[in-house]
């Protein structure tokens, strides 16, 4: 039975939720496209092998292709009795080595991935140094010219707090794709944002943010503006006036998919 929405059709369905982390270069992205392999349609293709049921697993959220996952979130319904254990180790047998599965836990039935997320953590990767290992570089942005670090640290406080994040938003018909739900908390580009912060370790510049939800590109398009901070084309001040402005060509280039990580969903 084909199950799209995630929701229990009968009362002995199982509600299950699953925590996955992959490497997203080789994929199009979360969601199923029409061309390219997915993460969602792999997952669904394996749960499909081996429990033999047509289900399409929702995630937290669609991340974009090349980017990252160290805790996505998915839930979908099943008849299927393999305890959650084993089904574990099933999927992770027949999944690529790009995909694995974290935890399979069973849940109530009002449990979806994407509506009962209540907030999400994002990092994104630069890393400074003069060369980039080839084992390193489809998990970073490699940036080894001069930046403003603290100018850069200063500029993500200013995104704190619930703005219209239009000037952060991709200028396309996905641009609410990253949306935690569909209500009306969520219709606008209005978004809540807990903490924003930038930390140094070692030859890497980290930014780490959490928020109420994201719009599509706003992570990579915060990081492209924070970094014309650094190279001193923007002052750390000039982050709220860009917010102001709701118009995407007032802030930064977005920032390649490679050096961004879903980190964790909240419930």
């Amino acid at each position: 039975m084909l199950n799209e929405s995630g929701d229990p059709s009968s009362f002995d369905m199982r509600n299950l939720k699953i925590v996955l982390a992959y490497d997203g270069t080789d994929f199009c992205g979360w969601q199923v496209q029409p061309d390219g392999q997915s993460i969602q349609g792999t997952l669904s293709q394996a749960i499909g092998r081996i429990t033999d049921e047509k289900v399409l697993p929702q995630g937290s959220g669609r991340t974009d292709a090349g980017v990252h996952a160290m805790a996505q979130v998915a839930s979908f319904t099943l008849e299927s009795s393999i305890p959650a254990e084993n089904l574990i180790k099933a999927l992770n047998d027949v999944l690529p080595a790009s995909i694995r599965i974290l935890e399979v836990t069973e849940k109530p039935p009002e449990f979806h991935a994407r509506k009962s997320a209540r907030a999400k953590t994002y990092r994104y990767r630069i890393f400074r140094g003069t060369i980039c290992s080839p084992f390193l570089s489809r998990y970073v942005w490699h940036y080894p010219y001069p930046l403003k670090t603290e100018a850069m640290a200063r500029a993500a406080v200013f995104v704190i707090g619930e703005h219209d994040f239009t000037s952060f938003a991709a200028v396309d018909p996905e641009r609410s794709n990253l949306d935690l739900s569909k209500d009306a908390r969520f219709e606008s580009n209005v978004r809540k944002v807990f903490d924003s912060a930038w930390t140094q370790e070692d030859d890497e510049l980290i930014y780490t943010v959490r928020g109420s939800g994201f719009l599509h590109h706003m992570v990579r398009n915060l990081v492209g503006t924070f970094l014309r901070v650094g190279k001193g084309t923007l002052q750390p001040e000039d982050i709220g006036r860009i917010l102001r402005e709701r118009n995407r060509s007032a802030a930064g280039a977005t920032a390649p998919a490679s050096g961004l990580f879903l980190v964790s969903v909240e419930y």
